[in-house]
């Protein structure tokens, strides 16, 4: 199950950029919010450099992954 709809249409890295952001706001409180968007800022600096279209299919799918984890986690505690 992917967290957003949409998740599926996600090819490119800004793509990805915005759809996490956009499940950041489906977490619970303003805190959460603020430190997973400030995780996805940073990994997406991190990544900015590679250029192979294999590794960023890879990281696209497990940041997906990632998300719908995270915002299962969160669902669960409350």
């Amino acid at each position: 199950m992917a967290p957003l709809p949409g998740a599926e249409l996600v090819q490119r890295p800004l793509q990805l950029y915005r759809y996490l952001l956009r499940c950041c706001r489906q977490l619970p409180t303003k805190g959460i919010q603020e430190h997973y968007k400030h995780t996805v800022r940073q990994s997406f600096r991190v990544h900015s450099d590679k250029d192979s279209p294999e590794r960023i299919q890879q990281i696209i799918k497990r940041a997906i992954e990632d998300a719908d984890w995270i915002l299962n986690k969160y669902k669960k505690q409350n």
